[in-house]
């Protein structure tokens, strides 16, 4: 690929640090784009002037604006804006606002940049996902969320801080909804090839997966407000392995029909990434219980997608 066009919405806390991010990654030329007069333009100035001390390539631009036409024709969109969390709220409480935001991305998406791709950050994810694949009318390997890499990223840093190792030898696998019933792989989550299973007791591993599940709420519980620097590295996680064609394996929301007997919706499982967006679903042997931990994320993710149908 060509140097790529990026565009960011949502000038927020997420959005500005995903901005940031793809800058320094030297990801190709960065439109930050908010609805809020100043705010991206703001941020995105901030950004630019951050190339005068070297952190990124001096080719790439950073532009903040309200105007979709400064985002025409870009390679990739990553969808950052909606309500963000408070504590005492799950995912789902952010439902029929965030449809109304995504609904409305999705609209100025379709019209200014047709060939896109589509990375969904704002939650509930798996429904918002569904939603921008509903507006867009993508092809469904096009359209994706950052949910698996945000999660996996937690995952990996809770092991390495219990198994004293870099988090880098940490590969892990999480699969389902995003939320309190996603599904952390350990079997298939290892520490330089060796499963975690082989590494930890059974107690200590339920603790670490359930700090895992909860890992969003802890932040928001400490901040008053939802995390935004792990979330953004997960979106240009993905976003680069686009960009430069990595072919890697990263747990993302991703539309899955006979895959894992999904039927035809967007759930977090491992796929690869590369320049065609998702190109492959990767089906794992799972056992019973970890079937039954998938169907039971994927009966949740369902019924959020019957409402969003209802919200559209």
């Amino acid at each position: 690929m060509s140097k790529s066009k990026i565009t960011v919405v949502g000038a927020g806390n997420v959005g500005a640090t995903t901005a940031h991010i793809a800058a320094m990654r030297s990801l190709g030329d960065i439109v930050l784009i908010d609805i809020v007069e100043g705010l991206a333009e703001g941020k995105g100035l901030d950004i630019a002037e951050a190339n005068g001390v070297g952190l990124y390539s001096s080719s790439v631009s950073v532009t903040g604006t309200t105007d979709w036409e400064k985002a025409a024709d870009s390679d990739i969109v990553i969808m950052t804006s909606g309500m963000p969390r408070r504590p005492g709220m799950s995912r789902d409480d952010l439902l029929a606002k965030n449809v109304a935001i995504v609904r409305d991305v999705s609209e100025k998406t379709a019209e200014y940049c047709p060939k896109s791709f589509v990375i969904v950050v704002c939650n509930p994810l798996d429904a918002m996902v569904y939603a921008a694949a509903k507006v867009t009318q993508f092809a469904k390997n096009k359209i994706m969320g950052m949910a698996g890499a945000l999660d996996c990223a937690r995952f990996s840093y809770f092991l390495a801080c219990q198994l004293g190792v870099s988090a880098d030898d940490i590969n892990c696998v999480t699969m389902g909804g995003h939320g309190d019933d996603m599904v952390p792989l350990p079997r298939f989550s290892s520490v330089n090839g060796r499963p975690v299973t082989e590494l930890l007791d059974a107690g200590t591993i339920e603790k670490l997966i359930e700090r895992t599940r909860k890992g969003g709420i802890e932040v928001v519980n400490l901040l008053g407000y939802s995390a935004y620097y792990a979330p953004a590295a997960g979106a240009v996680k993905m976003a680069e392995a686009i960009v430069n064609d990595k072919k890697e394996t990263i747990s993302c929301c991703a539309y899955c029909d006979d895959e894992y007997k999904a039927g035809g919706y967007f759930v977090g499982v491992p796929a690869v990434l590369g320049e065609g967006g998702v190109e492959k679903i990767i089906e794992l042997d799972l056992s019973d219980s970890e079937c039954s931990g998938f169907e039971k994320s994927l009966d949740h993710v369902k019924q959020l997608a019957t409402k969003v149908e209802e919200l559209i």
